[in-house]
Parts: structure tokens; sequence; C-alpha cells
């Protein structure tokens, strides 16, 4: 009865005012609020630099190995992990003749962004002068993600927009950061939410600092041609275009020209891919051979 009570004496007339004119407010005015988004200062070198990357028949070598992952793919060939051998094998990469008809731009480590060549020239020089866009590896790894389903987040956005700045100083056009999103132990809610803020916030600060950024919840899927679509999509590969390079140089000066030649030939192959028209005669059983690692995690 309560609420049949509050029915009648708050939303009914009295019965003296049936019939009656009853006087309407009039409508307030109705404030309407906006959000200003500031372009970028770089938007036209960015979209600039967008364009250059997704370039038709070109990709992405990514040689932003860190130096404890590059000391891996050294000590497979039976070298040493130093600085000289990092910058040996980097030299043989970047300066492989006519590189940049087939590969768009090269993600760099931090230490390859500031490197030299054997020779004393700037690597990132030496990918300009091969009309490829040097780009950078800004993220700083996963960590565990407490409260999920033992998942994890990757850190690196503290501090992100001052090093951006100095990236683009030594010469970087594009940025990559990496999260995972695991399967086999979620994902969970929580850590989707994480992955997606943390990437948006990435690609936010990239682009206030001049460097457009590379997106990436997900790991490339090869394809042995890819098709019509209505968007870009081209390769972004480290192993798969280094591997049997890195074979065939071994360490030694005198591998050089044929391992680049076995560089070009894998680039060659993934440009021949992007555009539609890759086929397997001629390739060797080793560039056959798959290069899957069980269990291999990020």
């Amino acid at each position: 009865m309560a609420s049949a009570t509050l029915l009648k004496s708050s939303f009914l007339p009295k019965k003296s005012e049936w019939g009656a004119s009853r006087q309407v407010a009039a409508p307030r005015p109705v404030t309407v609020s906006m959000v200003v988004v500031r372009a970028s200062a770089y938007a036209d070198e960015l979209v600039k630099t967008a364009k250059t990357v997704a370039s038709p028949g070109r990709g992405i070598l990514a040689m932003d190995e860190s130096n404890a992952t590059c000391g891996k793919r050294l000590a497979s060939i039976g070298l040493e992990n130093t600085e000289a051998n990092r910058q040996a094998y980097r030299t043989l990469l970047v300066t492989a003749p006519g590189l940049g008809q087939y590969i768009s731009g090269a993600i760099l480590f931090e230490e390859t962004l500031y490197q030299s060549a054997v020779d004393g020239r700037k690597i990132v020089d030496i990918l300009a002068e091969q009309g490829i866009v040097p780009g950078i590896k800004v993220d700083k790894g996963l960590v565990p993600l407490a409260g999920s389903n033992n998942e994890s987040w990757c850190q690196g956005l503290d501090g992100l927009a001052a090093r951006e700045a100095a990236y683009y100083q030594a010469g970087a056009r594009f940025a990559k950061w990496r999260t995972v999103v695991s399967i086999p132990n979620g994902p969970s809610e929580l850590a989707v939410k994480e992955a997606a803020w943390g990437l948006a916030r990435y690609a936010a600060i990239s682009q206030d600092n001049g460097l457009v950024p590379i997106v990436e919840a997900t790991q490339n899927l090869n394809a042995m041609n890819q098709g019509a679509n209505p968007w870009h999509v081209s390769f972004s590969y480290a192993r798969a275009l280094q591997n049997t390079c890195l074979k065939t140089w071994g360490g030694a000066p005198e591998n050089v020209k044929a391992a680049q030649d076995a560089l070009l030939l894998r680039a060659k192959a993934n440009s021949l891919a992007q555009l539609g028209k890759y086929t397997s005669d001629g390739e060797t059983a080793e560039a056959k051979e798959g290069m899957f690692v069980k269990n291999y995690s990020y």
C-alpha cells in the first residue's frame, strides 16, 4: 500500500484539477560538450612514414633482437656474444645490395639504433640510403599480471615519451610494441583490457613523438601467397629472413657476399608472396624447412 499511496500522491493530479490546464515549464537550454582531439605535430610525416612502410611488394626486417637473444643466434654458429660480433652481423644485414627493393622498414634494438657499421657509417644512415625506414622496439618485455590466470602484461609506458623523443632524434621513424594475450591460460578479461589499454597508450605516445606505432596483440602468420585484401597486408620477420643468411655467414668474412645473397633471396620470396606471385620453384630444401619451436614463449 505504501507504493500505491506514493503513486497516488506524487504523480496523479487531484480530482479538482481534472480538466484544468496546467502550466508547463519552459525547456531548459541544452548544453553540448565538445571534445577537441589535437592532431600530432608530426601528422603529415606520420602519414608519409606509414605509406612508405606499407609499400607494395615490401615488408619489414625485424632485427630488434635483444643482446641476449642475438647472443643465442651467434652461439648457433659458434661465435661469442660480443659487441664486435653483433656489429659485424648487423652490418652484413643492412649493407646487402638492393635490400630496399624488398624491405621497407627495419626494426632495431636500442643498441643498433645508435650503432655504427664496421666502416664507421651509422646504421640508420645506411638504411636510409637503401630507402628503408628505421624503426625501434620500445616495449620493456613481459612481466606477470597480478590477479590473472597466470598471464602477463607488457611494461614500458613509464618514461616512454622521453625515450621516443630521443629515438626520433636518432633517426627512428616508427615503433614496435609487442604484448601477448595467452590463449592456453585465458584470455581473462583483465589481461585483454590491460593489453588493449597498454597498446592504446603506446600508440598515442608514439604518434605524439613522431613515430608510427606498429600495434602487435598477435604473431604474424606465414602464408604462401597473400591474395587481394581491402587493406595492406605484408610481412615482418626476423628468423624467417635471417636464418639461412646467418648459417651461410658462419662468422667468416669471406662468406659475407654469399650470406647477403641468401638474405636477398628470402626477402625477394616474401616480396613476391606479398604481391601474390610467389612460387617455390628453385627453393633449396633448407629454405623449405620450418622453424617451429615447441613451447617457444615471448
